[in-house]
């Protein structure tokens, strides 16, 4: 029986709890993925974030970006392998800080925007992320792009991963993603959104903007939850996932 999980990222505002989305969401994600405060939230809106997801039984995950509050993690940075070792230790441990105090485990780590896109091409960025995630605790799960440079280093290094795939974003002919400044970057259409889950989750497959058959794995889907519709989109794609008789799980630790 097939089965995905489905992640989002969560936290990522400033002070004052407000983000309803993140709350109603809990209801029909299986994990969190939890911004560390160098992309954004901080330490009031990682503790709330994380007491809502064990509230909700949702695995917890730090979600580590480059810093750049201003361009939201979104603006590739050059860093050193250095530099990205560090960045990325120094914000998992600033999360399971949180974590540990609400009495809960964390499940699982994932890069955030440009951190994300240049460790899933880049062969010695990836290593340097992985080995962060691994020295902190080699039991943590590496949620990272189907097929990227991430998940080899995870194999290489013998760190758990779950190779992640998209709904709403459209695929190259090697399986990466087509760049988000390119006019057909995002899917905007929930159909044909939830297909292509449907088609990911069952043949391991997607078929790219070029009209290509490329072969994926799909273990984690990403959920935007700071999108106009991400909540009745979220709430349709688990009813059809459910209706398909996929078992909707995180890969917990």
């Amino acid at each position: 029986m097939q089965r995905i999980d489905l992640n989002c990222d969560m936290g990522e505002a400033f002070g004052n709890y407000s983000m309803p989305n993140d709350i109603e969401l809990m209801k029909y994600i299986t994990s969190a993925n939890i911004a560390c405060g160098f992309h954004a939230g901080d330490s009031e809106v990682m503790q709330q974030t994380v007491n809502l997801a064990v509230k909700h039984g949702v695995a917890v995950g730090a979600h580590p970006g480059l810093p750049d509050l201003q361009g939201f993690g979104r603006r590739e940075l050059k860093i050193s392998t250095h530099e990205a070792y560090h960045i990325t230790l120094y914000q998992i441990g600033a999360l399971h800080a949180f974590v540990r105090v609400a009495g809960a485990k964390l499940n699982h780590v994932k890069p955030h925007g440009a951190l994300y896109n240049m460790a899933a091409k880049d062969r010695n960025l990836a290593k340097a992320i992985v080995q962060a995630i691994h020295d902190f605790d080699s039991e943590l799960i590496l949620y990272a792009l189907s097929g990227s440079e991430m998940i080899k280093a995870a194999k290489e290094i013998g760190l758990r991963s779950a190779s992640e795939v998209f709904a709403d974003r459209t695929y190259q002919d090697d399986g990466s993603l087509t760049p988000r400044l390119q006019p057909n970057a995002i899917i905007t259409n929930e159909d044909e959104a939830i297909n292509q889950v449907i088609l990911m989750t069952n043949k391991q497959q997607v078929i790219s903007v070029s009209k290509h058959v490329v072969s994926i794995v799909a273990e984690t889907l990403c959920l935007h939850g700071d999108g106009e519709h991400a909540l009745p989109f979220a709430k349709k794609i688990r009813e059809r996932l459910t209706s398909e008789g996929i078992i909707i799980q995180s890969p917990k630790i």
